[in-house]
This record gives structure tokens, C-alpha cells and sequence, in this order.
């Protein structure tokens, strides 16, 4: 008879790590005006203020007016660097009202800018976001569905003589899980409404757990634990895609984030969910 597992065990963990702070979107306050300009096009970044030379931006020096250049000496007022960056966070929680206004999670993106603004890199998590996360969990009936693929192994392995599941096929769950879709927000339409999109998007690292499991004479019930982990921040392989580029809201992000009169901190975003599973023969 196979050796029988005792748990909780962790059946996958994907090669990202958790609490991985060497990446280039964690970093912050390291580039220069010159290379924000340069290297990423940041030339003009908001149309409230002008963050190079820390001015209020007036209708006739906005970018986006019909007035700009007509009164070519007309300057905004002065503003300090806190004062520039909390009028710049004001517009991004603006801008991100079209990626925000359906459903429960549409408050996300407003709680993690104002994590950001805080700046002091603490990680951040939300109830919202879990139950969102258990939902994207337990609603994915699709062939790539975790969920699934975990109940079928369980229902293939189980040892109803030993009454639990052989320790020597644990290695089975992470085989399936690779060739899946792990649980995410990128959604072809709701994600890019409900605020899940912006806020999270993908998830960096995700880990999954069978904490609990019992087997009866012709059943099973197992628990099993999810961990999702993102960071909100903004790598340098981010901005230079066209997709962020052309967007102020990430234009305005990346400049608060990684311009070294700035720099605000980011952070890690944890998730996680715990489901139940049984089955039998």
C-alpha cells in the first residue's frame, strides 16, 4: 500500500515567487526627467499640471486645449512637489472612472491609489477583492478551470481503503495545474468595467493548498486555499508598451512611481479564497 498524505500540502506554486520585491516594477524614485522623456516619451503627462517645472496647467497651456499656445506667456501657479503629486492622483482617480463603474469591486482602484499616495510600500488587501477572486474561482467551469482539474484528480487518486489520498501522487495536481489558466481579471469586457482590470489584471505569484480533506467509505470532502499575489507597480516593460503609453492614467502612474521627485512607493496585493470540494465513487 502507498504511503497516504497527511495535510495541509501545497499542490502548486507557480515560479514567480511570493514577496518578490527584486522586480523592475517594484522599484521607485530612480529615473531622472531626462530618461523619463527620452527613453519613455513622457514629454507631456496630465492635463492639470505641469510636473517638470511643478505649474498648475491653465487653459492656455494644456496640451488638450483648443486654447494651448495662444498666450504664449500666461503661466499656471506654482506648486509644490506634494501639492503637484496630490493634484496628479486626483486626475488619476478621474481617469479611472471608465474602468471602474459596474459592480462591487468598482471602489478597488480608488482604495489601492490612495494605498499608493500613502507610500509606505505596506502590502494591501481588501474583501472585496478576495470574494472577487473565490467568484473568478468558482465560476470558471471552462477546460482550463483549476477548480476542476483538482476534483478530478481527487475523484481518479482517492484511497478508500486507507481512507485518504497517496502521498506519492501529490505531484500529479502540479502537473495538471501548469498546463492551465491560473484565476485572474483579464476578462474581455467585465474586467475592463468592474475596476478588477485595472486594479489587479494579472497575478505575479499564486500558490494553492489542500488544507483539509476526508474520506469516507465512498466519499471525499477537501478544502482548498488559494493565494494570489500582484504588485501594483509599473516596470519599465510596462510604459513601452503602446497600450500604457498612450493612456495618461499610466503615464501619470509611472511618473509618480519612478520619477526620483517623486517616487512613490508600490506595493504587493495579496488575494486569497478557500473553496470546497467533494466527490466519490
Amino acid at each position: 500500500m502507498l504511503p497516504i498524505a497527511n495535510f495541509p500540502q501545497c499542490i502548486y506554486q507557480t515560479r514567480h515567487h511570493f514577496n518578490d520585491s527584486s522586480t523592475d516594477d517594484m522599484n521607485y524614485g530612480d529615473l531622472s526627467e531626462t530618461q523619463l522623456k527620452h527613453q519613455f516619451g513622457l514629454d507631456i503627462i496630465s492635463n492639470t499640471v505641469d510636473p517638470w517645472n511643478l505649474r498648475r496647467l491653465t487653459p492656455f497651456s494644456r496640451p488638450q486645449s483648443r486654447f494651448a499656445g495662444s498666450r504664449i506667456n500666461e503661466q499656471g501657479d506654482i506648486l509644490s512637489i506634494d501639492t503637484c503629486a496630490k493634484l496628479l492622483f486626483n486626475e488619476m482617480r478621474i481617469m479611472s472612472l471608465p474602468y471602474s463603474f459596474l459592480g462591487s469591486c468598482k471602489p478597488l482602484i480608488t482604495r489601492l491609489l490612495t494605498h499608493l499616495e500613502r507610500s509606505d510600500g505596506a502590502p494591501f488587501s481588501d474583501i472585496t477583492l478576495d470574494t472577487a477572486y473565490r467568484d473568478r474561482i468558482i465560476n470558471d467551469n471552462s477546460v482550463n478551470s483549476t477548480r476542476l482539474a483538482i476534483k478530478k484528480i481527487m475523484d481518479t487518486n482517492i484511497d478508500y481503503r486507507q481512507r485518504g489520498y497517496p502521498l506519492a501522487l501529490l505531484p500529479e495536481f502540479a502537473a495538471s495545474i501548469t498546463q492551465l489558466r491560473l484565476p485572474r481579471f483579464d476578462s474581455m469586457v467585465m474586467d475592463k468595467v468592474n475596476g478588477l482590470g485595472i486594479s489587479v489584471h494579472d497575478v505575479h505569484a499564486t500558490r494553492i493548498e489542500i488544507t483539509r480533506l476526508i474520506v469516507s467509505e465512498n466519499r471525499w470532502w477537501a478544502t482548498v486555499r488559494y493565494y494570489g499575489q500582484d504588485h501594483f507597480g509599473l516596470g519599465k516593460e510596462d510604459i513601452l508598451k503602446q497600450r500604457f503609453n498612450q493612456l495618461h492614467f499610466f503615464r501619470i502612474w509611472f511618473l509618480l512611481q519612478r520619477y526620483n521627485r517623486f517616487g512613490f512607493r508600490p506595493f504587493l496585493t495579496n488575494m486569497n479564497a478557500s473553496i470546497d470540494l467533494s466527490g466519490g465513487r
